[in-house]
């Protein structure tokens, strides 16, 4: 495989663009951080605060699982600069952030939140660990915290003065030939699955359905997200055009309510929890710690088509949007395509699409009218030849395979880690990353209609004067088979995105920093800079185009409306959920299901 190829793979399979050059990110979320019980939060020195013989008991009952953590940032806050340096070199590795207990994937929001460790940690291995850390902070009235990938934007996966669950080390996968739900035993039919513990991240899951067994299961396109966090977040992945969301792939969870019970959910039983943590938000519900989900045939081909086209000017850039929002309506949307088509400052389109079952043949005959129009352009033309490249679907998670391809994937470098840790190489960029900002809105297919598709390549025009905006197509339903629009049709996702052709997101972000280390401080006036100028961007496109909601994985933090953007007409029956399951606010998270019932220190407000 030729260098050019190899990078402009890496650039599509990352599960986030670069943002640095003004692009946008995306990925799975992470999971659960929580309030008090009835009244505040306890912190550590307050009243009713476990004491030493409390917490050797709850490290007892957990199997000596109970850890005392520390951030290993701590000892760089104050130091010489130039003494951390190695630090943040490790800090641009997915699986050492993932495991360090005091660390998260994203180390902070600028003017949002900051990384922050949790006091102690129950290192769960079983689903009894996790009862008894839940039974204990709900006793003690302590914020509980749950962290398993560790990629939550909003900083749910972290939080100062708490207890936290840690389901790193919680990583069994099972398959199944057939798979029933409880209960559901003459109601419903077996269907191929995999069982997966919560901790378990879409590199280990891939690897042992698709690489070893030859089957297909929709997860996310970041290799080290958790596989618990992406399917209560919805969860898309490059192929969800054909397969779904992978919360419409769920088929039974195992789950932690507050009350410290665990509970098996499903369409058959506890069908109300079922449904409200497909799609619902981790850190509102409960801690899940196994779901099973349905797998599929596996195509024999996958592959990606690549491409960096600039305009000369203005108009020309302006007419190039215009042909390409004709040509994926006419040829690419349906059920074969996914990724990314981002329109950069500077008139510039980068393609990095792939696709399933076809070869490479069937993706040069659909791409070339196109890419002659581009060589007989005149005022617009390739930075380098596009490229198209297909490989057997077993081997496109396949580490064996992967890592004979340095360019696009990277190994965990540690020393003696795991075979198969290995991440996509551009998602070195995301990680320990601070943003700036970050915002999405899904796109209706009523967009792609010939008398709409100018209106449409004039605010993408319009909105690339002042950033990067990226159109993530697989995270749209609308042009994806009945079977997939039924399936998240009874998902908690906002319903906007059964219609919808693409999710439009528009982010900055900065690289690894944290205050007070010296040489590695946020940058605020950046952070302003990026944060004017995506705002800027999404002026433009809400004045433009007819936006529907928001996806809550990769969304504002600030979002003022999130209620409706992220759930839609979803939200009363979620909050009618958590009251049934959580009435006292055990589980609660920035912009998640009913809390905004209660302020940041966890007092209850007035309903």
């Amino acid at each position: 495989m030729s260098p050019v190829i190899r990078r402009r793979l890496l650039e599509a399979l990352a599960c986030v663009p670069l943002l640095r050059t003004g692009g946008a990110a995306a990925a799975g979320s992470g999971q659960v951080a929580a309030a008090s019980g009835t009244a505040s939060r306890v912190r550590p020195g307050e009243p009713g605060w476990p004491g030493e013989a409390e917490w050797a008991d709850l490290d007892r009952r957990t199997g000596g699982r109970l850890l005392r953590v520390r951030s290993p940032l701590a000892d760089c806050v104050g130091a010489p600069s130039g003494s951390c340096t190695p630090l943040f070199e490790a800090l641009k590795n997915p699986y050492y952030l993932g495991d360090e207990a005091g660390l998260t994937q994203t180390l902070g929001w600028q003017g949002a939140w900051t990384s922050r460790p949790s006091v102690y940690a129950v290192a769960a291995r079983t689903t009894a660990d996790v009862a008894a850390a839940v039974a204990f902070a709900w006793a003690h009235r302590l914020r509980l915290v749950v962290k398993g990938g560790g990629h939550s934007y909003h900083g749910a996966s972290n939080a100062a003065d708490s207890l936290l669950v840690w389901t790193r080390a919680m990583n069994g996968i099972t398959l199944h030939d057939s798979f029933v739900g409880a209960g559901c035993a003459g109601r419903h039919d077996p269907v191929p699955a995999v069982t997966v513990e919560a901790g378990a991240l879409w590199a280990q899951v891939y690897d042992a359905v698709t690489t070893r067994a030859g089957r297909y299961v929709q997860g996310g396109g970041c290799l080290t997200v958790g596989v618990a966090g992406l399917v209560q977040s919805g969860g898309f992945g490059s192929f969800s055009k054909r397969y779904g969301t992978a919360a419409a792939g769920l088929i039974e969870a195992e789950v932690v309510t507050a009350d410290g019970q665990v509970r098996t959910a499903n369409a058959c039983t506890h069908p109300d929890l079922f449904w409200a943590i497909k799609g619902g938000g981790g850190g509102s519900f409960g801690v899940v710690t196994r779901l099973t989900l349905r797998t599929h045939g596996l195509p024999d081909m996958v592959g990606g088509v690549f491409a960096t086209i600039e305009a000369a000017t203005d108009d020309a850039f302006r007419r190039l949007i215009g042909r390409l929002a004709a040509f994926y309506a006419e040829r690419l949307f349906n059920p074969h395509w996914g990724e990314q088509l981002v329109f950069r400052p500077g008139n510039v389109l980068m393609i990095s699409m792939v696709f399933q079952d076809l070869d490479q043949a069937q993706a040069d005959e659909i791409w070339r009218p196109f890419f002659d129009e581009v060589r007989d352009g005149g005022e617009i033309a390739f930075r380098s030849e596009p490229m198209i490249v297909a490989l057997p679907a077993r081997r496109f998670w396949d580490p064996a395979f992967l890592k004979d391809l340095p360019d696009i994937v990277l190994a965990d470098d540690r020393p003696g880690a795991p075979e198969g840790n290995i991440f996509w190489a551009g998602n070195r960029e995301e990680a320990g990353q601070i943003l700036h900002a970050y915002q999405s809105t899904w796109l209706p297919a009523s967009l792609l209609r010939p008398d709409q598709r100018d209106s449409l390549a004039d605010t993408l025009f319009a909105a690339s004067r002042h950033w990067s905006v990226s159109l993530h197509v697989n995270k749209g339903l609308a042009g994806a088979p009945p079977d997939a629009i039924a399936a998240a049709r009874d998902t908690a996702t906002n319903p906007a995105v059964l219609d919808a052709f693409a999710l439009l997101i528009c982010a900055a972000e900065g690289p690894p920093a944290y205050p007070g280390i010296a040489g590695y401080e946020p940058d605020p006036s950046v952070a302003r800079r990026q944060k004017a100028a995506v705002e800027a961007a999404m002026s433009a496109i809400r004045a433009g185009l007819p936006t529907t909601g928001s996806y809550l994985a990769e969304s504002d933090f600030f979002e003022a409306r999130w209620q409706d953007a992220f759930w839609g007409a979803n939200y009363p029956e979620l909050l009618a959920v958590k009251d049934r399951y959580d009435p006292d606010g055990l589980f609660v998270v920035h912009h998640g299901v009913g809390s905004e019932r209660w302020s940041a220190d966890g007092f209850a407000r007035a309903r």
